[in-house]
Parts: C-alpha cells; structure tokens; sequence
C-alpha cells in the first residue's frame, strides 16, 4: 500500500513517495500486454507487408508475403530497452526493407539533442540504419535516419541534416552524396532513380532543390522567400509538384487571434528550373495550411491530376485538381475528417481513414474508404462498430489496422472492396483483462460549445468515484477503442483498467482537438490566449457528477502533456470540485514555454507585453493559490517535447505554499515514454495515489 508523504512542512521541499518500488496492482500488467502494430507498409510493387509491433515494451518488425501473407518476425527483439523501431521503408521493388533502430520523437527545440537514453545504458545509443535484403537476416549499414531507396536499390539517408548514400548490402562505409548548406528533409527519388529531390530548410525559409550527379550543381525549383516543401514527382519524372507558404505576413501578428495562414501548390519544371502556380488557397481562415497531424498528402496520381488535403469546408478533406492548374474538386464531402492517405498501385483511387459511418458513435471511431483520384464518391470498405486506420493497397487486397473497443489492434488483410477481412496473426494473445464497451457521450460547455467523450462505467452496484481523463496534444481525439498513436493506446488501456477498479472514467475530447472541424480545433480564446478549453473539461465534470452511478463528492482527474496542464488547472482553480489529480509532463506556465511567447528580436515589439500577460493568465500557475488537492506528478527528465522544468518549477511553487504533492521522477525517459517499465512504474504510482484519496 502506498504510504502518504505529503507534505506541509516548514522547509517547503517535496519527498518522492516511494512508488518505485512497489508492485503493481492485481492485473494491471495484463491490462498493459496489448500489443500496438504501427507503420504498415508495402512497397511500389505490392505483394508484402511489413509493419512494427511493441508488446510490454518490446518491439520487432514483421514481414508478411503474398499471395497468403503469412506474417513472419524479421528481427529479433528480446528486450524493453527504449530504443524504437521507425521509418520502414521499403525498395520499389519490395526486395529490401530498410528501418531506423534507435530515437525517440521532440519538438524543434530539441533538434540537436544526442539520440534518447531511457535505458541508462552506459553506453550512448545511436540511431542507426538497418537493412534486410529478400526478407534475410538484418544487417546495420550506417548511422542516420529517413532512409529512402532509389529506383535500382540504391539507399540514401540522412545524418546531421546532410544526405548520405550506403550500400544497402553493409559493404563499404557510407558516403555523403552531397553537401548543402540547409537542413536537407522530405527525400523523393525520381521514378527512373536519376535524380533526387529535396526540401532545404533554411530557417525562415525553404527550397525544393534536385540532385542530379556528382559533376553537376544542384538545381533549384523556383526559389522565393517562401517556405517550400512536399515535393512529389510527376510519373515521367520532367516536373515536381510542391507546397508553398508565405510565412506570416506580418512579423508581429499576435496569438492571441488566428489569421490565414493561406498555402499554394506548384508544379516545377526539372528543365529549366521554373514553376507555375497550379492552385493558391483562399485569404481566409478555412483556406489556411491544415494544421492536423501528417499534413498536406500532396500526391501525383493517374491522368495528371494532383490530390491534396485541405479544410476549405471546414474539415481536413481530400482534393484534386489538374497539374496544370485550375479549381480542386471536393473529393470527400461531410462532417468528418480524412487521415491516413495513401495512393493504390494504379494511382487511380486514394485510401484513407475517416471518423464517418452509419454506426452510433462513428465520429469518435476510425474506418477505411476508398475515392478516386478524380471525382468525388467515397465507399465505405469497412463498416460497423470496430475501428480501422493505415490502409495499404496491394492490387486485389488492401491491408490495415483494425480492432474493436475490446479486441486489441491487428494487421488485417481483406479484399480490395474490403470484404473477407482476417488478421494475420503474429504471435498469439493472452489478454486477460476483461474490457467493457465505452459509451458515446455529448455534454455542452457553459458557453454553448459541443462536447464529446467516452464513458466508461465500472460494473457493479452502489456509487463509484468519478475519473475526467484529458488526452494531450491537443490536436488529438481519443475513441471508442483502441487508437493508432502508442500514447493513446497506453491511455485507453489505463481507462479500461481504471474502471476495472470501480472508477466511473470520462474521457474529455475538448476543445483544440481534431475529429470535429477546424472551427473546433481552432477555438476563440483557447490555449495561451485564454484557456477556454477548460470549460469543457468544467462540462464534462459536472456531467459526470450528476451520472447515477458517480459519487459526485469523488471526482479525481488525470492526464499527459496538454491533459496534464488541464490536470494542473482542474487542481489549481477547481480543488472543491477535484480532490485529487494525476499531471504527466504538464505545461504548467506558458511564458516558460519555447516559442510560445518569445519576446520579437526587433525594435518593434508589437503586443508582446499584452500577449506575455495573457499567457501566463491562461497558465495554471497564475491561479496556484487556490490549488489546495494533492496531486501527482511524473516526469521524465529528458523531456524534448514539455521541457523538464515546467515540472521543476510547479513542484518548487507548490512546496513553497504547502500544498501536497509527491513525485515520480524517470531519469533519462522523455516525452512519450519509452519504455514499458516506465509506463508500469508510472502507471502503478498513478493508481495508488488515486486510490488513496477516491478510495480510501
């Protein structure tokens, strides 16, 4: 039993409680031996499979081969050492796969920091390339990331912001193919492997430039003040079709209120360098470059037609126009959002995954449809009530992830209209944990604004504590069952776990998250200019409370990152209402935040005084005083998304006022932890604490 070492003592200072070394609660191990599979992938040529799957932390890559698609382990991971598996990427020819071991995910901040160490290994990690040739043993070619393999086998990669070239096969040391004076990214092989674009960040702004050979200079594609990026090859490998942003107009805008951020497409001539505009998004708020997770999709597909991502109508949907130019055509039409997109073989048809269907709740879940390239008319491919994302087409097959709300995730195989679905079994499961259904659930905020969320209610009689869980982010939407990012998994796991334990749990899709329109996502007086996500997390407590089966006088909070920094203003400006929270990696003060608030290195400083003030009103720490609930908090050290010291600072301010709190601490772990000790260590404490207090 955790043993309480709050503090309200004279010096101020906060003592860890010993959470590290306690056992964890009865089956919360089984409820965390899901496994998560990632990055399905299959090359130009079709006819296999790979994909990533970590199961208590340790991960392998799988490989499946037509026509029956049997899976097959490639590598031979054994241990829960933080070191990831990423960048799958296979040859045209799908004769060899090349992957990245090693890295952990960071903000732009981070950029320079050596790769994570959550292992504490006395040895430094590196990431490394690796490659495995006709599905053979895996062989360590380099160190680097983002490999690419040219048309002809040919493997490129990047190290330190510059491209590398390597024998694939591990012969030979690898060579730097040439030197630019940019931070090089978004590596593209011409179809017939001659050439090589690239995007060269230059700060405030950005180049498409091309590679060619080692006696010829690089060629550069129309190159403005502009930031220019998502290069993508026509078929005949003569033009290259790109993004392009203005950057903000006007250098001192304030955050306090969005203005367009307006995008335009172009398509360059690799003949003579030149570009001619293609399509220019509208000056106006929905015509602004999409702000959802993986971008723009900027694909060439069949009769020289150019597919994109836009919110143009308010929800982040699929376009097509002309590469000659000319106005998009609205690809999917409706009230929901497009992820996931990929081309089939033929480029004639998009796959993508949608928060749409005919089942009770469909906008909190995820399944697959397929457009063409060229006019509108989405199919639904898999219907109902499960959840489905990443497809991939293989000619008469197309391959996803799919589960249900109490089924853990699978590589899935069904054919191409997505009938006779079956997964491809890995490795046999043993989950013991016993899930129940989440029920969809909508509340309003007190300014009227529409809330969803899933509730999840224990079994049993009598009144249970309430449990508000709030995702992080933000532009994340948590759903109906399993989610395709590992840290909503993790989380859906947890509230899955905590109902076992006879918590009534909401899980709180508020406002700034993704799945409801951009209106949604980008809210008035939301994050540092005035926190009005708040008031949801504020409706869905109160929604909670008034459910017959909730102690309205139990009501707990936990969450991670963004869901952290609510965590922290529940406690801050609600402790009547919240008696006990649980703040993973929380934002706790905005004016501490890198780029948030930074002071305009120039004579003219704008509204920057007004913004500074808004921030730190809109920070949990301007309303400490009230914050009377104790609370946990857990942090890694080597954070390179929430820096370290927004926890540093809240535990010192809160020692300082004598409000209780204990800690746990994971040396060298980061943002999303890496490893699975971490989570179960993590995990562990966070139940103790919540039970201690909800349930004494």
């Amino acid at each position: 039993m955790l043993k309480r070492l709050w503090l309200a003592c004279s010096t101020g200072i906060a003592l860890a409680a010993a959470t590290q070394a306690a056992p964890p609660p009865p089956k919360l191990e089984a409820f965390l031996s899901y496994p998560f599979e990632s990055e399905l992938t299959a090359p130009k040529a079709g006819g296999r499979l790979a994909w990533i799957e970590m199961r208590k932390g340790i991960r392998n890559i799988w490989i499946a081969d037509g026509p029956d698609y049997k899976p097959r382990q490639l590598t031979d991971g054994t241990r829960d050492d933080g070191q990831e598996f990423s960048s799958l990427a296979f040859s045209p020819d799908g004769k060899m796969l090349a992957w990245v071991h090693g890295g952990g995910e960071h903000n732009s901040w981070a950029n320079n920091l050596p790769p994570p160490n959550p292992d504490s290994s006395v040895i430094q990690p590196q990431m490394e390339i690796w490659v495995s040739i006709g599905g053979g043993a895996p062989v360590k070619v380099a160190e680097g990331e983002a490999p690419v393999f040219a048309p002809g086998g040919k493997l490129t990669f990047l190290k330190d912001g510059q491209v590398f070239t390597v024998d694939p096969s591990g012969q030979g040391k690898p060579v730097k193919l040439f030197y630019d004076h940019g931070k090089i990214g978004g590596l593209a092989w011409s179809p017939d492997g001659s050439k090589l674009a690239f995007v060269s960040h230059r700060g405030d702004h950005s180049f498409i430039g091309v590679y060619s050979s080692p006696d010829r200079p690089l060629a550069w594609i129309a190159p403005t003040t502009s930031f220019d990026d998502n290069p993508a090859w026509s078929p005949d490998g003569t033009r290259i079709a790109f993004s392009r942003q203005a950057g903000i107009a006007d250098i001192l805008s304030s955050p306090l209120e969005e203005k367009p951020n307006p995008f335009s497409i172009w398509v360059g001539s690799i003949a003579d360098g030149t570009a001619k505009l293609a399509w220019r998004s509208p000056k106006v708020i929905n015509g602004s470059f999409p702000q959802v997770p993986d971008g723009l999709f900027l694909m060439w597909g069949a009769g020289d037609r150019l597919t994109f991502r836009a919110e143009m109508d308010g929800w982040p949907h699929l376009y097509s126009l002309p590469a000659s130019g000319g106005e998009p055509t609205l690809l999917t039409p409706g009230n929901f959002m497009v992820e996931h997109v990929s081309m089939t073989p033929d480029h004639r048809s998009l796959l993508y995954s949608a928060n749409s269907g005919t089942a009770e709740g469909d906008i909190d879940r995820r399944h697959i449809f397929r457009v063409a390239v060229d006019k509108p008319g989405p199919v639904g491919l898999t219907p109902g009530s499960g959840l489905e994302w990443t497809p991939v087409g293989l000619g008469d097959k197309i391959a996803f992830v799919g589960s249900t709300a109490t089924t853990p995730m699978r590589v899935t195989l069904a054919d191409a209209g997505g009938k006779n679905a079956r997964p491809l079994e890995t490795t046999t499961i043993d989950y013991t944990a016993k899930l129940i259904v989440p029920r969809p659930v909508t509340f309003t905020a007190s300014d009227g604004m529409l809330i969803h969320g899933q509730l999840f209610l224990p079994k049993g009689r009598g009144k249970h504590p309430g449990l508000i869980f709030v995702h992080g982010g933000p532009p994340r939407q948590m759903l109906l069952g399993w989610s395709y990012m590992d840290y909503y998994t993790h989380a859906y796991a947890m509230n899955q776990y905590y109902a076992s334990r006879g918590f009534a749990v909401l899980s709180v899709n508020y406002r700034l998250g993704i799945g409801y329109g951009r209106a949604f996502q980008h809210p008035a007086k939301a994050g540092v200019a005035g926190n009005s996500e708040y008031l949801d997390v504020l409706a869905g407590a109160a929604f909670l409370k008034a459910q017959p089966e909730v102690d309205p006088a139990r009501l707990g909070i936990w969450g991670g990152s963004y869901g952290g920094l609510l965590t922290a203003h529940a406690l801050a400006h609600n402790s009547d209402m919240f008696k006990v929270g649980v703040d993973f990696h929380g934002v706790h003060d905005w004016t501490l935040y890198p780029g948030k608030v930074g002071r305009p290195q120039r004579y003219e400083q704008g509204d920057y005084d007004i913004v500074l003030k808004t921030a730190f009103e809109s920070s949990p720490e301007a309303a400490i005083a009230g914050w009377k609930s104790p609370v946990l908090l857990i942090h890694g050290d080597d954070d390179r998304n929430v820096r370290f010291d927004q926890t540093v600072d809240l535990a010192r301010r809160l020692a300082a006022q004598d409000t209780p709190f204990e800690e746990l601490i994971l040396p060298n772990e980061i943002h999303g932890f890496l490893r699975y000790d971490s989570w179960l260590r993590a995990d562990t404490a966070a139940v103790a604490f919540l039970e201690s207090v909800l349930k004494p």
